[in-house]
């Protein structure tokens, strides 16, 4: 008479966990791919708001605000928490609360010559080092849509 085994080998089960370790990593990589996709969809609507944002500041004062002064053109800002600021309290007049979100990992900046503007918005990956700006960045110039690059 020849035992009945009434359960898994060894060899059932590991192949049974290997399967569940493959499947959640691709879900995992998956996952994280949407949030940073989600993050990045975020900031670009920001620049559209910080754009509605400069129309009624151009109404009120007749010109732009900028963070840094240039040529919208050519030159380009550095995006940092201190510009955040900057933005939230002069074109959103916000006190205590946050127009651009720190969760989203994106620090803003403006160029204007008081005629135009550019809104830069660039990636960071560390909020506690400001100098993890990663290669996304996101523009919108006076009047046009927002374009990404090395995103």
């Amino acid at each position: 008479m020849a035992a009945k085994s009434s359960g898994f080998s060894l060899i059932e089960l590991l192949v049974v966990v290997a399967i569940l370790g493959i499947l959640s990593t691709a879900g995992i990589l998956s996952y994280n791919g949407y949030v940073k996709s989600s993050k990045r969809n975020s900031a670009e609507n920001l620049t559209q708001q910080v754009a509605l944002a400069q129309s009624e500041y151009y109404a009120n004062g007749s010109s732009y605000y900028g963070t840094t002064s240039g040529n919208p053109s050519n030159d380009t800002c550095t995006a940092t928490p201190t510009t955040n600021s900057a933005i939230e309290s002069n074109l959103f007049d916000a006190g205590s609360y946050k127009v651009i979100p720190e969760e989203i990992q994106f620090w803003m900046c403006i160029v204007s010559n008081g005629a135009s503007f550019k809104i830069s918005a660039q990636e960071y990956s560390d909020i506690s080092n400001t100098t993890s700006l990663t290669g996304c960045r996101i523009e919108l110039v006076l009047r046009g849509r927002p374009e990404r690059t090395g995103c």
